[in-house]
């Protein structure tokens, strides 16, 4: 059963449709990636599941109920981009605090703000202000300050921003462990390549309204061009290119990238090779990265791949 459905979801701000008839699914478990570009509509999407905003129009079911957020905001937790720390408030007062506010009580908070800083490597922080912390630091804390309570539901925007690449993989590390627990994540971000390496599905917005949604894997097979990169063992010429089969779209000495035509497979293009007398080292179908698909589907155009073209 989905944690989260969202049903025609829309909310208007004067004239603009911040956003217009969305609707989606998440599976419990999931690590669910939230996309568009800057003004799309996600961060509205986000305040609507949080309780924050009310929508306009739609309807919100989170664990098989109408979303109520009197009782279910506590069963959230939402790391948003601006941090949200007392900045004079000491750590460890601040965290204990903020995980009440939750619902736990004192001696269970305490027991779980130890743990977790002990996970993280911040035994040494309980005295210090947050103002004293790097931004890296604070985002740690506030990771921290998000997911104390084991809320099913966990929405992290821009989770690894100010982060060094070694706390980079840690964050990482508990994501997976907090889905591998039970929890659904809901990951938004920028960072393209961070969305391929951590989401199971990923929905695309703009402008209000969702143009893409489905896994990683199928969206990438939609989107694939027929392009595959080959090896050779020996140097080519341009007479070993000189067929209808497939297009070539660059070349190097011992490597080339071809388009193969829709009527033709890859069994064709190999036995061709074969018959040419070439040894082949590799041959590799090249998908388009989620960044590639992102840009194309936003900016509407028909394809970002620069590749000079070989006449043959």
């Amino acid at each position: 059963m989905p944690i989260l459905e969202l049903h025609h979801l829309r909310k208007y701000f004067a004239t603009q449709k911040a956003v217009d008839d969305i609707s989606l699914s998440i599976e419990k478990g999931q690590i669910f990636g939230l996309l568009g570009p800057n003004g799309a509509g996600k961060t509205t999407l986000i305040r609507m599941i949080t309780g924050i905003f009310y929508p306009d129009e739609g309807e919100i079911i989170f664990d098989g109920k109408k979303f109520d957020p009197r009782n279910d905001i506590s069963r959230i937790g939402y790391m948003p981009e601006e941090r949200g720390l007392y900045k004079k408030m000491k750590i460890g007062e601040q965290t204990l605090y903020l995980a009440q506010l939750k619902g736990l009580g004192r001696a269970e908070a305490t027991k779980k703000i130890k743990e977790w800083f002990e996970r993280l490597d911040m035994q040494t922080w309980w005295n210090k202000k947050v103002e004293d912390l790097s931004k890296g630091m604070q985002q740690k804390l506030q990771f921290v300050t998000t997911v104390l309570h084991e809320p099913k539901l966990v929405i992290l925007d821009e989770p690894f921003s100010g982060l060094d690449p070694v706390n980079t993989n840690l964050i990482k590390d508990e994501i997976y462990n907090l889905a591998r627990n039970g929890a659904t994540i809901i990951f938004s971000t920028h960072r393209m390549e961070q969305v391929e390496e951590i989401c199971d599905h990923i929905v695309l917005v703009n402008r209000g309204k969702k143009i893409l949604d489905g896994t990683v894997r199928q969206v990438k097979q939609d989107f694939k061009e027929n392009l595959f990169r080959v090896n050779f063992s020996q140097a080519i010429t341009a007479e070993h290119l000189a067929i209808h089969l497939f297009e070539v779209k660059q070349k190097g000495d011992r490597d080339v990238i071809i388009k193969v035509d829709p009527a033709s497979t890859n069994n064709d293009v190999l036995h061709y090779f074969i018959n040419k007398g070439l040894g082949i080292e590799s041959f590799n179908e090249i998908l388009p990265s989620l960044n590639e698909i992102f840009i194309r589907q936003v900016e509407g155009t028909p394809t970002s791949r620069q590749f000079q073209v070989v006449n043959s």
